[in-house]
């Protein structure tokens, strides 16, 4: 009779439970382990780690045909998470194992000892919303992920002679105790007031963060474009309990998850990245910088000196809020709602339309420039900044610029306000309303309606730049504390989509 012992593996995001058996022929006169079940190299490799681990630990290796099943047999399994469970369906199999109604993950080591591995904290969220009830064993340094995850009986073990006592009933353990989510926290060495100048950047970043808008920088090298780029997540509020569960499941993922602290996150890839870097995909179909961004904030500097095929691999993303990798064998879905901010220079010198330096860029140079940033994309920024160059007075004033806590306090309420307004339609900030919504939630008088038609009508804008106008004006609207939209607030989103025409 087999032997039956559950696990679990990722695919993507998505976590599926897995049925482990084992079978040992002992009248075999062939001594191997045979592992069946789509297992990649890292599952095939296993049964060197496990016979070693075994042998270790004091455990004397069946002799025989060994054939492992992991069940069900038409789903790849990757990593080395299976190890654990395949070494205990061998000892339940010989009959060292009472109890084996648990599930478990974990990597083994030569010695026995228990490894961390990635997608825990994936694994434990899916099982916690399943109603899971049976014990779960995991790796001792994945207690920290344990710990976040309520409503689950979760033992951490450091060897697999802990995981057979506790079994066995020889020892009794004790599940982890549910401690919720690490602290956030904000990196103290960056602040707004450390920007000099560039007053109307800053006044565009704060609306941006309070309404989650996309925004572009231009403006020639110097400027700020960076600086202010890289202080933005200090003045984006922290993230909600649904948010961070969200975020860490995909850094636990990937093996990444930061367990001792919570900060939004703020990606930077380099230009040279590729489409399946920035979107996600390859073999293993990985999320990319995008879906790593979920939740924050997605900064791609010297916008223009991306490929073509990254930049408008965005645009579909950037709309929906998800990115699907599609594969010959499988399609996963990633979260990809990010905050992108983009920033580039007016030429390739840097120095088109400042009247302080001379540019050496012919006009053809310039227009093929600035025309590596299709249409469709410039649509979907809502926000579009000049900066100038800095002035020798603004640097060296005295004046200190608002700090960055105190524009949070600001982005906070809005916040609030657009939480409030949008609780019974399962959005929560003003860059997610459709057509639908914007209809039910934003009403122009006839004046503000006027000064729309005219600017519509002037620059040629499209349904979706007009969205963007009103989605800005709601959010200026909710940092003034305004229930309702007035000129004044469309008026001034209507000049951050123009800056750059």
């Amino acid at each position: 009779m087999p032997a039956r012992l559950l696990s679990a593996t990722l695919v993507g995001l998505n976590v599926f439970s897995i049925e482990v058996e084992v079978d040992i022929d002992r009248k075999s006169v062939i001594h191997d382990v045979d592992i069946v079940g789509l297992g990649d190299t890292a599952v095939k490799e296993s049964k060197k780690r496990i016979k070693s681990a075994l042998k270790n630990s004091g455990f004397d290796f069946p002799h025989g045909r060994i054939v492992v099943n992991l069940a069900p047999a038409d789903l790849k399994k990757e990593g080395s998470l299976l190890d654990l469970p395949i070494a205990l369906g061998v000892l339940q199999a010989c009959g060292h194992l009472n109890r084996f109604d648990f599930l478990c993950v974990g990597e083994l080591s030569l010695d026995g000892h228990i490894r961390r591995v990635k997608g825990v904290l994936t694994i434990l969220v899916q099982l916690s919303k399943d109603g899971f009830s049976k014990p779960i064993v995991v790796p001792k340094e994945n207690e920290a992920e344990a710990r976040m995850v309520k409503n689950l009986n979760v033992y951490c073990f450091e060897h697999i002679k802990q995981v057979v006592e506790f079994a066995n009933g020889l020892v009794k353990y004790e599940p982890v105790r549910f401690e919720g989510l690490p602290p956030f926290s904000y990196d103290e060495e960056l602040d707004f007031a450390d920007v000099k100048g560039q007053a109307m950047a800053k006044r565009a970043l704060e609306i941006a963060a309070a309404g989650v808008h996309n925004v572009l920088m231009k403006g020639s090298p110097g400027a700020g474009k960076t600086m202010l780029a890289r202080r933005i997540s200090t003045i984006l509020p922290p993230l909600s309990d649904e948010e961070a569960i969200e975020v860490l499941t995909i850094y636990s993922a990937i093996g990444q998850a930061d367990m001792k602290k919570l900060t939004r996150p703020f990606r930077a890839p380099h230009h040279t990245a590729s489409t399946v870097a920035i979107i996600g995909g390859g073999n293993d179909a990985r999320p990319g910088e995008i879906s790593l961004a979920h939740n924050g904030v997605l900064f791609l500097d010297e916008f223009p000196e991306f490929r073509h095929d990254v930049i408008e691999a965005l645009r579909q993303p950037m709309e929906e809020g998800f990115v699907t990798v599609a594969r010959a064998k499988a399609t996963i879905v990633y979260p990809a709602r990010f905050m992108l901010i983009a920033a580039m220079n007016p030429c390739p010198c840097g120095n088109y339309g400042d009247p302080k330096a001379v540019c050496n860029c012919s006009p053809y140079d310039i227009v093929r420039y600035n025309k590596k940033i299709s249409g469709p994309i410039m649509d979907r920024m809502d926000i579009l900044i000049q900066l100038p160059r800095l002035e020798p007075e603004e640097y060296f004033s005295k004046n200190s610029s608002e700090r960055s806590e105190k524009i949070r306090e600001r982005v906070m309420r809005a916040r609030e306000i657009q939480k409030r307004r949008y609780r019974e339609v399962n959005i929560s900030t003003n860059s997610q309303l459709n057509s639908k919504l914007m209809k039910k939630f934003i009403q122009l008088d006839e004046k503000t309606e006027e000064l729309l038609k005219l600017t519509v009508s002037r620059y040629n804008l499209s349904a979706r730049s007009i969205d963007k106008i009103l989605k800005v004006a709601r959010t200026i609207a909710d940092l003034e504390g305004s229930q309702d939209l007035d000129y004044k607030h469309v008026a001034e989103a209507i000049q951050y989509k123009l800056q750059m025409d």
